[in-house]
């Protein structure tokens, strides 16, 4: 095992000796349906001056390869830190930042170190509530999708590491856009309007880089109004403007069906060029008005059992027979390849359909042991991605296994991906 492997698995062994307690008895009481439409009642309580989450992570694991004879080792330490004080009154700041150390370091020749400062920003908001003001670096996610979120506009370029094939996680850790961002609030209702200025003309993949060219390498704009037109019903509605670009439209919805049953749906409409050429950085003076779509319907049972089906569309990824023409250039694998790492930078759909199958479990067989799984399949080509998180929560520290197998055939989406089955065991410490 290389050194640095050992000297991860020699500091999670060591964390988890420290914690042998049980989670305390009050986080197990918050615990409530996540399909509630109101919360259990609860004292007022003044908001803290610093709210401050910080831990540390390792992982060791072995990574399975289609293209090579061998297998190969791999190990990761992580220091995710997030930060919001309270300036004064009406004012707050707020840092999230992570760094990530990779072995072996990327083939490509970038940094094994690398920084994500995923926001730092001020907000304001006075005593009236009604209005917020924000600038600086700003996550900002939208879109109730699971697996794929069309209106989530500003989800470009925010990559610097892949840790994880969970969507969630991805959508987390990414770095945000610097903006200015102005909300005005009133009940049942917001609108928002978001400018987000060029900064820098081409990404920076050095370690310690802000990498501003990622996100902010044009000039760019959002207006969103969301309504919430009963305790069942909510929407947004969106315009989005890229400089180089005619303004996109879009719309999400989400809407409770039952006590257990939640449906959910995203929808855009925009002019621009293929996938393909987007994620390949390929010239191109043609473009094309095309949908991108998902809707799913999430069910959760008393034993906190949730299962989520979802079906995703992108009218601007290729479609079977071009795939296939892409897999039998000169070129490939490799210009599939590109294609799908473009793809995945861009946080698009790479294949023009796909399904998803999402499951969460609470206490599965032990307390405070939780599952989440799911299984992407692209039904062009029946490929298919299966991944499996099985976490156990201490007080301080969680321990979990993750395993991933892609499938399918040698040009398949899924099959010609170079990793054929990964798995690692992490190791995370709550300061």
């Amino acid at each position: 095992m290389h050194p640095f492997a050992r000297s991860v698995l020699a500091t999670l062994v060591a964390l988890a000796s420290l914690q042998v307690a049980p989670v305390n008895a009050a986080t197990d009481a918050a615990d409530t349906d996540a399909l509630g439409l109101e919360s259990a009642p609860e004292a007022a309580a003044a908001p803290a001056a610093t709210d401050t989450r910080m831990y540390i992570e390792g992982a060791i694991g072995n990574s399975s390869q289609r293209y090579q004879p061998n297998s190969v080792d791999t190990a990761r330490a992580s220091f995710d830190f997030s930060t919001t004080a309270q300036m004064g009154p009406s004012l707050r700041a707020v840092l999230s930042d992570r760094v990530d150390h990779l072995y072996p370091a990327p083939a490509s020749g970038a940094d094994a170190t690398v920084n994500t400062l995923r926001e730092a920003y001020l907000s304001w908001q006075p005593e009236s509530r009604d209005t917020v003001l924000e600038f600086g670096r700003i996550n900002l996610r939208y879109g109730p999708g699971y697996g794929y979120n069309p209106t989530d506009f500003f989800r470009d370029g925010g990559l610097r590491v892949v840790t994880t094939a969970d969507p969630f996680a991805l959508r987390e850790n990414r770095q945000g856009s610097v903006m200015l961002r102005a909300q005005r609030l009133w009940s049942g209702g917001s609108l928002s309007v978001a400018l987000s200025p060029k900064l820098a003309d081409s990404p920076n993949a050095a370690g310690w880089s802000p990498d501003l060219g990622s996100t902010n390498n044009r000039n760019r704009a959002l207006v969103a109004l969301g309504t919430q037109w009963s305790q069942r019903v909510s929407s947004q509605l969106f315009l989005y403007k890229d400089a180089a670009l005619s303004p996109a439209l879009g719309a999400n919805m989400t809407a409770l069906l039952s006590d257990a049953a939640v449906a959910h749906m995203e929808l855009t409409r925009s002019k621009e060029p293929d996938l393909l050429s987007r994620a390949l950085s390929l010239p191109s003076s043609s473009t094309s008005t095309r949908n991108r779509f998902v809707g799913g319907v999430t069910y959760t049972t008393s034993s906190k059992l949730s299962i989520t089906a979802e079906y995703e569309y992108n009218g601007f990824a290729l479609n079977q027979s071009n795939w296939a023409a892409l897999g039998a250039s000169s070129t490939a694998p490799a210009s599939q390849l590109a294609y799908l790492g473009g793809a995945l930078q861009l946080q698009d759909l790479a294949s023009r359909q796909a399904y998803l199958i999402y499951v969460t479990q609470k206490s599965l067989w032990l307390k405070n042991l939780d599952l989440t799984a799911y299984l992407r399949l692209n039904p062009d080509d029946n490929s298919r991605l299966a991944w499996v998180e099985l976490r156990h929560h201490w007080a301080k520290f969680d321990l979990t296994l993750q395993l991933q197998q892609n499938m399918g055939n040698a040009t398949s989406d899924f099959g010609v991906l170079p990793d054929r089955r990964l798995v690692q065991v992490l190791g995370t410490y709550y300061f």
